[in-house]
């Protein structure tokens, strides 16, 4: 009886290692566009789209290469730069699979970032950016690999978002959302030729620029940027990364989020027939236990019969003719 509960137990950890194989890990989306193109990226195709999964690492690097943003922000202090500002906005709010659903709690940010990809005269898509292997934040991958591959032409105006977690002594610090607008209508007044300032800007919750105490979504964060650099007059290139490390922080938090959501769409038919990443990983848990409890019945099944057959235990001596 032992060697059946053995193998018994032995079958529901493959079936458990079989079935979480075959759910998706956690990715989050990645855009990069900008109001300007050079034509030196990619023999001038305009829209891309990378459908491999990649980490942060090599993210910074595409961005980079393919991107563009060498030229930007690898080059010299005396070389003449097209773009003003470089964004670089790192969300906390989609996953993957929240770009292709119908609702979401963050849908004005999806609209902004399917319009502005669509828009721009040149555009990237990264659909599936997993966590790095170093378990950093996306800002501090980005950040690294961007020196990694500049080294010391990496441009020196590089201010960001006091929650973001980047380290460095010439770097600037911006206290919060107007910081921003003040540092982008500062640089504009100077008008910095030939120099790109880089600001990384880290959703975390921000109060409304008007002084009540309403907080604003991430998709009313991002598009009151992305408005303020329009009305500066700069031109500008943006990078928005959800963070998958974020995601995962979190998770138990992440669950009452679902829930909550869930209970405020009421009893919509359409919303309870569709199954997300954490009903995906349930069902497949409970098709392995499914799977484990009939390999099971089987194997008993078979030890009975076996253990039913009778076979005597003496047989008659053949007899010489």
């Amino acid at each position: 009886m032992e060697r059946i509960v053995a193998v018994f137990v032995a079958l529901l950890l493959a079936v458990a290692q079989i079935s979480c194989g075959f759910s998706s890990p956690t990715t989050a989306p990645a855009f990069l566009w900008s109001s300007y193109h050079d034509g030196s990226s990619v023999n001038n195709v305009e829209d891309i789209i990378n459908y491999q999964t990649i980490s942060p690492k090599d993210l910074a690097k595409t961005v980079l290469s393919k991107g563009g943003w060498s030229n930007i922000l690898c080059s010299g202090e005396n070389v003449e730069q097209p773009v003003d500002i470089a964004l670089v906005f790192i969300g906390r709010k989609l996953e993957s699979s929240d770009i292709t659903k119908n609702k979401h709690a963050e849908r004005g940010l999806v609209d902004l970032l399917k319009v502005s990809f669509m828009s721009s005269n040149f555009s990237m898509a990264f659909p599936y950016v997993a966590v790095s292997e170093e378990k950093e934040t996306m800002e501090k991958s980005l950040i690294s690999a961007f020196t990694e591959n500049c080294g010391d032409h990496l441009v020196n105006d590089i201010a960001f978002l006091e929650s973001c977690s980047v380290e460095g002594d010439d770097l600037k610090k911006l206290t919060g959302l107007h910081s921003v607008h003040e540092y982008v209508g500062s640089r504009m007044q100077m008008k910095q030729k030939g120099q790109t300032g880089l600001v990384v800007f880290c959703s975390g919750g921000s109060q409304s620029s008007e002084g009540s105490d309403r907080t604003q979504s991430e998709g009313e964060i991002f598009s009151e940027l992305i408005t303020s650099l329009k009305q500066s007059g700069a031109t500008y290139t943006v990078l928005y990364a959800s963070d998958p490390y974020r995601l995962l922080r979190y998770p138990s938090q992440r669950a009452l989020d679902r829930f909550l959501a869930e209970g405020t769409l009421g009893h919509d038919p359409a919303n309870s027939t569709r199954c997300d990443g954490v009903c995906q990983i349930k069902s497949s848990l409970l098709e392995g236990v499914f799977v484990g409890i009939v390999l099971l019945i089987i194997l008993l099944s078979g030890l009975c019969c076996m253990m039913g057959i009778d076979s005597p235990t003496r047989f008659e001596t053949a007899q010489d003719s």
